[in-house]
């Protein structure tokens, strides 16, 4: 069954009011999980240092959805403030929070990972997520209602080879979450994590590099498909950001189709 075809039970209103920002959202899975918000009502400050993100906002906004678009590097240290001061400027507050952005050089060798390599993706992953975050808290405390969704990946929690600097990144984001789920617990802050595999820009360019390996890990997906950005990791945000989740924190669920199942 097609995506597209299946019965659902959201509706359109479903996360009407809700304001959130969604990193990395030009394309991919953040572009996904952007329109599974969207199309449920929700108000998203999409963000990426693609300039690409505004053509993708105006797309979103011609089909009558509430997308403003930020070109933010969350590499520079100035963009964390930025970032949030432009939601809480546009999106008047802030509910929801979706660190999604990262870059990554790999697939290599660990021990062809340079520097270079370890800070890019450091740099746009648990530092842009740890920071982003704090400088959203005024603004998610103020919610009473707040989420935050952080992207973890199975090549952290299962391991992966070739890709050591960006395993080790993912990992840190999930031990930043859980830290910040179980102090922000009081405050009507849930933060959770998801790992999910999905049709992704990133994950193409693996299948096209490393087709043999790509080939046994999606034979191996007891669910024998690759995930869909928008219909299976966007709707899971979806749902972790909304009030059918709000008993749900500190937890990291993998939408991988059952990859992750001993994990």
């Amino acid at each position: 069954m097609a995506a597209e075809d299946r019965t659902t039970f959201w509706h359109p209103a479903s996360l009407s009011g809700l304001r959130a920002i969604v990193t990395g959202a030009a394309k991919g899975v953040g572009r996904g999980i952007t329109a599974a918000l969207l199309e449920r009502g929700a108000a998203v400050l999409l963000v990426d240092r693609d300039p690409a993100v505004i053509t993708v906002a105006e797309q979103f906004t011609a089909d009558g959805r509430q997308a403003t678009a930020l070109v933010a590097d969350l590499r520079e240290r100035a963009s964390y403030s930025l970032i949030i001061d432009t939601a809480a400027d546009r999106l008047g507050g802030l509910d929801t929070l979706v660190n999604n952005a990262i870059a990554s050089n790999e697939p290599k060798p660990f021990t062809a990972i340079t520097m270079e390599d370890y800070d890019l993706v450091f740099d746009i992953g648990p530092r842009a997520t740890f920071f982003l975050m704090q400088a959203a808290y005024p603004l998610l405390k103020a919610s009473g209602r707040a989420s935050v969704v952080n992207l973890g990946s199975g090549s952290g929690t299962g391991g992966q080879t070739w890709f050591g600097a960006y395993a080790g990144a993912k990992e840190a984001i999930r031990g930043i979450s859980k830290v910040a789920a179980l102090e922000w617990g009081p405050d009507h802050i849930r933060v959770n994590v998801i790992c999910p595999f999905a049709n992704s820009d990133g994950v193409r360019n693996w299948s096209e590099s490393f087709p043999e390996v790509y080939g046994k890990v999606v034979k191996g997906i007891p669910l024998k498909r690759v995930g869909d950005t928008h219909h299976d990791i966007g709707a899971m945000v979806a749902f972790l950001v909304s009030d059918d989740a709000s008993y749900l924190t500190a937890q990291t669920i993998h939408v991988d189709g059952g990859m992750g199942s001993f994990r």
